[in-house]
């Protein structure tokens, strides 16, 4: 397996199953709509998102999506000289205890150990498998509730 290092996000929300991602892949003005309204709330300065916003070629490129751009979890990563908080002794720290998206912090809690146990190749190999709907086998994306192609109901984020 290929490892995109540029969606190995420092948090344990990895990039290669993220909407934001997937929105951008497609052009999905649709879904970067539904996007911003699920973000625009959550978010700090989440008010002035649009759709135009919705953009993003992983955490770790040159283009991340407008809220990764300012990530506390990835300056605090990068300022201890880790790859990531699967390495830090101090997982979870009060960055991830106030992690703004709900799901978002249910993942990372759950994400980063298993990076940890199992090694990146393995992890996201795991992540990749996790995020399919079991009854078609259709890529899904973290926080969806349901398969776009088949319409079975999914819970894959616990």
């Amino acid at each position: 397996m290929t490892v995109n290092p540029e969606y190995l996000a420092p948090c344990g929300l990895y990039c290669g199953v993220c909407a934001i991602l997937y929105a951008s892949k497609d052009d999905n003005l649709k879904f970067k709509e539904r996007l911003v309204g699920l973000y625009k709330d959550r978010l700090p300065g989440g008010e002035r998102l649009g759709a135009e916003d919705i953009h993003c070629r992983g955490c770790l490129s040159s283009e991340p999506f407008i809220y990764c751009r300012e990530c506390g979890i990835k300056t605090c990563t990068a300022e201890k000289g880790l790859k990531g908080c699967h390495e830090c002794d101090d997982f979870p720290c009060n960055l991830i205890e106030t992690f703004p998206m709900p799901v978002g912090k249910r993942v990372i809690l759950r994400a980063i150990p298993h990076w940890r146990s199992v090694g990146t190749e393995k992890w996201v190999e795991d992540e990749e498998a996790r995020y399919a709907c079991p009854s078609c086998g259709h890529k899904l994306f973290r926080g969806a509730k349901r398969c776009n192609r088949c319409q079975t109901e999914v819970d894959l984020d616990g």
